[in-house]
């Protein structure tokens, strides 16, 4: 009696993975990370909807006798006294603190204002995306009343609105500056660790140089060649230009480095041969090489311009006014001295925001350097 096999089933094909796939699964087991990257994806829809989600403009204020300099956050009522359910703010009593001949203010319970959603505001335009203008406003109360979520500053203007759209410009300049830096580090790197000779010397001794010079003394230098009353805006401009142009040197380093060992791979003398120009090889078969250590980079270096912004403007040498970022909201603890610090301690809300956007870039960019390191790979 004879049995007979079924025929074994054709093997199947593993599928391969690219080093990024790979990189982002490890990415997603990484906690840290993942909460860093929840956080700035709630920051940066904030900064792109800043306009929408807050009650007033970046300037809007109050003149002469109703203005409301230094004014408390506001209560948001959630129950009247009959128990109904709604929010609503009362209106603001002025008086002066004979102690301290600061404004002292006090809910005015005689009216009930209530909190109204997709407000529409002529006063207090934007343009949604930079392109779309509008006048709506997720929520606002009628005149007179006012809501301030985190109260105001020296002149009255809305701080919870300023600090949204201070995000505006932090976050921005962070990003920009750092992908701009990192496009010169690539080619100045790519060139000097290709050409070599004295391509290589020259580059690596402007490196050097821009490495001895203390960062902080050069950006104030720099800074200072331009007068003080030109346009925000081209300050701005300003600011990400200097911010690249000092902090490329410590990436082409590195590119460097690297594309001195890859210049003798097979590949490349393989493409040299074929007459390829220079620039594609460089462009296509080189630089692609240091993806990984690029992708980290950029993500460690946010975090550092962030900071460098929000130090120049908090030092009143960055963004000015009307325009504000979070380091020149932060500037108003200082110029109030302790006593805006220990009265007013919600001027201090937009450093709580400088922390938690660099700690958010940083967790991220921890969790890329584990996710591309084969050794820390879980």
């Amino acid at each position: 009696m004879s049995t007979t096999t079924a025929p074994a089933a054709p093997a199947q094909p593993v599928k391969s993975q690219s080093l990024y796939q790979i990189a982002w699964i490890q990415f997603k087991k990484h906690p840290l990370a993942r909460a860093g990257m929840a956080i700035l994806i709630v920051l940066y829809i904030i900064a792109l909807l800043a306009g929408f989600l807050s009650p007033y403009s970046l300037t809007e204020y109050e003149s002469g006798s109703n203005r409301i300099s230094w004014s408390p956050p506001t209560t948001v009522h959630w129950r009247d006294d009959k128990g109904r359910f709604g929010p609503f703010v009362y209106g603001l009593k002025r008086e002066v603190d004979l102690e301290t001949f600061r404004d002292k203010y006090t809910e005015d319970r005689s009216t009930k204002y209530p909190v109204k959603f997709f407000v529409r505001r002529e006063s207090a335009p934007y343009k949604i995306l930079g392109i779309i203008p509008s006048t709506v406003h997720l929520f606002g109360v009628e005149e007179p009343a006012a809501i301030h979520l985190w109260g105001t500053d020296n002149l009255g203007r809305d701080q919870f609105s300023r600090i949204l759209f201070g995000a505006q410009f932090s976050l921005t300049i962070g990003i920009i500056a750092s992908l701009m830096s990192i496009v010169i580090g690539m080619i100045m790197g790519g060139l000097a660790g290709y050409f070599g000779g004295w391509v290589d010397s020259l580059i690596m001794r402007v490196v050097e140089v821009l490495t001895a010079v203390p960062e902080l003394f050069l950006l104030i230098t720099l800074r200072a060649l331009f007068p003080l009353d030109i346009d925000p805006l081209l300050v701005m401009y300003l600011i990400i230009g200097i911010l690249a142009l000092v902090g490329w040197g410590g990436i082409a380093r590195v590119v460097r480095s690297q594309l001195l060992s890859t210049r003798e791979q097979d590949y490349v003398q393989a493409a040299v041969s074929l007459g390829a120009s220079d620039s594609r090889i460089i462009g296509r078969h080189m630089l692609p090489n240091t993806l990984s250590y690029i992708i980290v980079s950029l993500s460690l270096s946010i975090p550092g311009y962030i900071l460098t912004e929000s130090g120049l403007s908090f030092l009143g040498i960055g963004i000015v006014e009307p325009y504000a970022s979070w380091g020149s909201l932060l500037k108003l603890a200082q110029d109030g001295g302790f006593e805006s610090i220990s009265g007013r301690p919600w001027v201090l809300i937009p450093g709580v925001f400088i922390f938690l956007a660099v700690i958010a870039w940083q967790f991220v960019g921890d969790g890329l350097r584990d996710a591309f390191d084969p050794r820390r790979r879980r």
